[in-house]
């Protein structure tokens, strides 16, 4: 029995250690990312200014795929309807494979529309290849050599297309790509703390692999691409959930240009409820870990420098620290028992307190992004102190969720692609309650979240016991984070909470 006990005890260090590790070795490739950021940036912004220009503009096809979207369809037509690009430069596509009312929603739009703009409403009546087969049908009759594309909850602003097709005078560039930015970002704790996680992605991440001529992603949206470098890289493929992550990368595969344009902004909505939330995540990680599983031993055998090939392969493999912070999260508790009791692996314990200062490094970049949005340093340090927890919180809360999706994709599990569903949630006046698209519903997932809560208040049970108060903070930060991700989810879609009913279209808030 002692050997058993002893090859588990080796067994939960080693994976404990190892999770630690890998959260390390990212928070030191974020941290060099971040080293970019603040010390290459001024020149960066400068070389992004296009050093060549058209004798004329280019035409551009303007994509819009929906899918259901009856709360933002109209509102996102109309928006691109009035960018400020000549009539008879542009053309407007609008992708919709829906099979609800968002269909008519669009055609009286298009009927509204057409006589003015060159507008076109493509509906497809058999959703092959979800989002990146509406593209692809979409790009086969384009007449545009540019593709600017956006997503239903966008509303990009009237200057946009002129912002970011002069990088196209560069016959190397194939995409460029704009940041997000928040129609909603104080409307909840939720949509706070996912603009919270986003900015640093959208600032520090994509300036600083991009300063390097490294690998970046179009991130489905809000971003323009040459339609010669989609056909060149393959076209749109739909054997992943991040088509778009997918074809960044076969395109920088093949030494195709991407800019990534920070200081221009493409407002958008972030989903104010959890299962909406849940839903992205699924897809973004899952997505992430199926092009990884795709696309990694390509980058490792690309001949590209090694510093890119580094920050290539932790890119690709980014969602997988989610598995690692669940791994060290629920081995956490164990741990705390095997140091009362095995002090003969006292070195590698502190090999892991080592790793442990992973964490520290990425509160020393999510701190960075928040100055970065926000000028006034005591502003800035006041609206960190205040966000941070909760993000931290609800991230880990979530990380159960999402290593669900990323070992489904890594082990190839092939599921549909469900799209994020759109609220038209902007002023403290909407209300989400009542979208159709949200449905009640209690799983497996949904309980072991809410018996989370108890084990990790068990921790901290144990951490007084124990006299170990090392990972109180954590304990602490892990109970509350499933607590109200299982709140969220139990709560959000109950049926009460969704019986009242949602305008249409609410154009004076966009």
């Amino acid at each position: 029995m002692d050997t058993v006990i002893k090859i588990l005890v080796v067994i939960v260090i080693v994976l404990y250690t190892a999770s630690l590790g890998f959260i390390f070795l990212y928070s030191l490739t974020q941290a060099h990312l971040l080293f970019r950021y603040l010390f290459y940036k001024k020149k960066y912004t400068t070389d992004q200014q296009p050093s060549e220009s058209f004798s004329s503009l280019p035409f551009v096809t303007v994509q819009l795929p929906i899918y259901n979207e009856k709360y933002v369809a109209g509102r996102l037509i109309d928006c691109i309807a009035n960018l400020d690009y000549p009539t008879d430069r542009f053309e407007i596509q609008v992708l919709d494979d829906s099979t609800d009312e968002t269909f008519g929603i669009v055609a009286d739009k298009v009927s509204q529309l057409k006589n003015s703009i060159n507008i076109q409403h493509i509906h497809r009546t058999v959703r092959t290849g979800y989002k990146a087969g509406a593209l692809k049908e979409g790009l086969s009759k384009a007449s545009g050599e540019l593709i600017a594309i956006f997503d239903a909850d966008f509303l990009p602003g009237r200057s946009f297309l002129r912002n970011t097709v002069s990088h196209f005078a560069d016959k190397n560039v194939g995409m460029v790509q704009t940041r997000w930015t928040w129609l909603n970002k104080s409307y909840s704790l939720l949509t706070r703390v996912q603009a919270f996680a986003l900015d640093s992605h959208f600032s520090i991440e994509q300036v600083g692999r991009n300063i390097a001529g490294g690998f970046i992603n179009f991130n489905g949206t809000a971003g323009v691409w040459r339609k010669d470098c989609i056909t060149d890289a393959g076209n749109w493929q739909a054997d992943t959930l991040t088509e778009d992550l997918d074809l960044s990368y076969r395109a920088q595969l093949k030494n195709w240009k991407f800019v990534y344009l920070e200081e221009v902004s493409a407002p958008s909505e972030l989903p104010p409820v959890m299962s909406a939330i849940k839903t992205q995540q699924f897809r973004w990680n899952k997505g992430g870990a199926e092009t990884a599983r795709k696309h990694l031993w390509k980058v490792m055998r690309s001949d590209k420098p090694l510093h890119v090939k580094w920050h290539g392969i932790i890119h690709l493999l980014t969602s997988g620290v989610f598995v690692c912070v669940f791994i060290f999260s629920i081995l956490s508790i164990p741990m705390l028992m095997i140091r009362d009791r095995f002090a003969d692996y006292s070195n590698i314990y502190g090999i892991a307190n080592i790793f442990f200062s992973g964490f520290y490094i990425l509160v020393l970049l999510f701190f960075a992004s928040v100055a970065i949005q926000q000028k006034n340093k005591w502003k800035a340090i006041i609206s960190f102190l205040k966000t941070f927890p909760s993000f931290l919180s609800l991230s880990m809360g979530l990380s159960l969720h999402n290593t669900i999706a990323v070992l489904e994709g890594y082990f190839g599990h092939k599921t549909a692609f469900i799209r994020t569903p759109k609220f038209n949630v902007i002023s403290q006046a909407d209300q989400w309650s009542g979208n159709k698209y949200i449905r009640a519903t209690i799983n497996k997932l949904t309980i072991a979240e809410a018996l989370l809560p108890l084990y990790f208040v068990f921790g901290i049970y144990l951490s007084f016991i124990l006299g170990d108060l090392s990972l109180l903070p954590f304990f602490i930060l892990l109970a509350l984070g499933y607590g109200a991700v299982s709140y969220f989810s139990l709560f959000q879609n109950s049926p009460k909470a969704t019986k009242k009913k949602l305008p249409v279209v609410n154009m004076e808030a966009a």
